[in-house]
Formats: C-alpha cells, sequence, structure tokens
C-alpha cells in the first residue's frame, strides 16, 4: 500500500481539493483507495458523503489520532488530508503513515513565509533525508507561466524539493465537489486543461 498524505500548516492553500482529486484519480484507474482525514472539521469525509454508488468507490478510512486504526486490508492507495495548523500528534501520525507528502502552496510571498517553516522541517526529517519519505510541492491556483510561479520553483528549490506541478484558478474544482466529483469523474472535453495539469503529479505519485 502507498499511502500520500496532503499536508500544510496554512489554511485556504488547496489540501481537501489537491486529497479529495488524487484519491478520485486512483478510484478511476479502478484501485482500491481509502481517502482519511485528520481534520476535527472532516471536510474530505464530507464530500465523500455525497459521491453517489454509480462513481468509483473510494473508502473512508476513519483515522483516530490517539488510537490510530488500521486501513482496509488488501488497499492500494491511500491518501491523507491534514488540517490547517497541522502540528504535533498529528503531524507526527501522518509522517509515520507517509510514504510521500505533498505539499499544496500558492506562489505568494505570504503564503511561501507562512510555509517556509513546515517545509524546511519536512527537508530535515530523518525519513526524508534518507529517501523513505518524498516530499513534493504542487503550486496551488497559478499560471506556470508567471513571474509568481517562477519565485515559487527559487523557493522550493532552495529547499531541494520538487515542484511536481502548477494547478490553475479554476471553478471546475469548486463546482465538481459540490456533487463529490473529481475531474476524473466527469467528460474529458470538460475538464482537459486540468488534466494536462495533472499529468506530472500523477506521474510522481505513481513511481514506486
Amino acid at each position: 500500500m502507498t499511502v500520500i498524505v496532503v499536508a500544510n500548516p496554512k489554511g485556504g492553500v488547496g489540501k481537501s481539493t489537491l486529497a479529495t482529486n488524487l484519491a478520485g484519480y486512483f478510484a478511476a484507474q479502478g484501485e482500491w483507495v481509502a481517502l482519511a482525514d485528520l481534520d476535527k472539521q472532516r471536510s474530505s469525509h464530507a464530500w465523500l458523503s455525497l459521491r453517489v454508488d454509480t462513481l468509483p468507490t473510494i473508502e473512508e478510512w476513519s483515522i483516530d489520532v490517539d488510537s490510530p486504526g488500521k486501513p482496509p486490508k488488501g488497499l492500494e492507495k491511500a491518501v491523507v488530508d491534514t488540517p490547517a495548523g497541522v502540528h504535533g500528534n498529528r503531524l507526527s501520525l501522518a509522517l509515520e503513515l507517509a510514504d510521500k507528502v505533498i505539499v499544496p502552496l500558492q506562489p505568494s510571498m505570504f503564503d511561501i513565509l507562512a510555509t517556509q517553516d513546515f517545509l524546511a522541517k519536512l527537508a530535515k526529517e530523518k525519513a526524508v533525508r534518507k529517501g523513505a519519505i518524498e516530499v513534493g510541492v504542487v503550486g496551488m491556483r497559478v499560471d506556470a507561466r508567471t513571474r509568481s510561479a517562477d519565485q515559487l520553483h527559487r523557493f522550493v528549490e532552495g529547499l531541494q524539493l520538487p515542484v511536481l506541478g502548477f494547478l490553475r484558478d479554476t471553478q471546475n474544482y469548486v463546482q465538481l465537489a459540490a456533487h463529490g466529483l473529481t475531474i476524473w469523474d466527469v467528460a474529458k472535453s470538460r475538464v482537459e486543461k486540468d488534466l494536462e495539469q495533472w499529468e506530472p503529479i500523477i506521474e510522481w505519485v505513481s513511481k514506486k
């Protein structure tokens, strides 16, 4: 089983958007995938309740921080959504579970500064330094051709972490989420640009 944790202590950067669509991709490929949510508000699990039975199945994995349960037996992929301000026991548990960590980050200086210590901490984690956990950054709500994207690249390269890709600012994610959908659940013609942007991210998470 591969566990992918989506984390950033900064709120409003698109963690749940990234986590739900990532789980949606694995489900669309016919893989047995579960979505865990370490946020007390359980936003990702609330989204799961909106999915109709005819869509590819995404299991709900409930994790109690004080007494973490095991994932469903035979699970192939798990995606773990984390809350804003993640730290302490919740962060430790997330990293203990993780094979890969994706940090969604908007390329504004305010967001970069707010996330700087977290990224530096991740880079220093023993499991990250030894390659047991891979870490990558995804630029959210950004045009890859802009100066802001270049700024994000320069910042992350200084920490020796890869930028996996950039997801544009579009209402597609908002509109689909309201119905428990992901970009993998609708006609390709509707989300063609978004699917293209996901290609390098999917390639990274799929590498063994």
